[in-house]
């Protein structure tokens, strides 16, 4: 099980998050980390148990809670937070700061996401990526990558893919 925890975003404000070590070394010292994007739903018991699997894995994991205390499980909230929410705020300053404490944590750090729409989390990743190859240095830059059901033009079944 994690636990919530307090972290600096790079303009110097607090964020908190979801944070979920493995059990097989101290405190999660030297595992590798990923930063999971939550859903449009918040960081609610499926994100969090997304994270606690990634630490059963072996890997520390840290859910951002982008939307500041808030979690729905209706679509019509859920479209109203993910609306309100600034995407480069979020990408530039939020998401960035848990890559800089896991940074401070881990020999490497990647990033992922479930999300409602499978093309957020690369869009998310790729705009988060860009910033911090180009104006922050970093032992090892983030990588992505996020998985979700896409309907191809030739068939009307839905498969799992790698998107790219």
């Amino acid at each position: 099980m994690g636990h919530m925890v307090s972290f600096q975003r790079p303009d110097g404000k607090a964020v908190q998050g979801y944070l979920a070590e493995p059990a097989t070394s101290a405190n999660g010292a030297n595992a590798p980390a990923i930063v999971v994007i939550q859903e449009w739903w918040g960081l609610n018991a499926q994100i969090r148990g997304v994270a606690d699997r990634l630490a059963a894995a072996g890997y520390q994991a840290l859910v951002p809670d982008l939307y500041r205390g808030k979690a729905t499980v209706e679509a019509e909230e859920a479209h109203h937070l993910m609306t309100g929410l600034d995407f480069g705020d979020a990408a530039s300053n939020d998401i960035r700061g848990a890559v800089q404490f896991l940074q401070a944590r881990a020999p490497k750090v990647g990033l992922t996401g479930w999300v409602s729409h499978p093309r957020s989390t690369p869009a998310w990743s790729g705009t988060a990526a860009r910033r911090w190859n180009t104006s922050t240095p970093a032992r090892s830059a983030p990588r992505s990558w996020a998985t979700g059901p896409r309907r191809t033009s030739s068939s009307r079944s839905t498969r799992w893919t790698r998107w790219k």
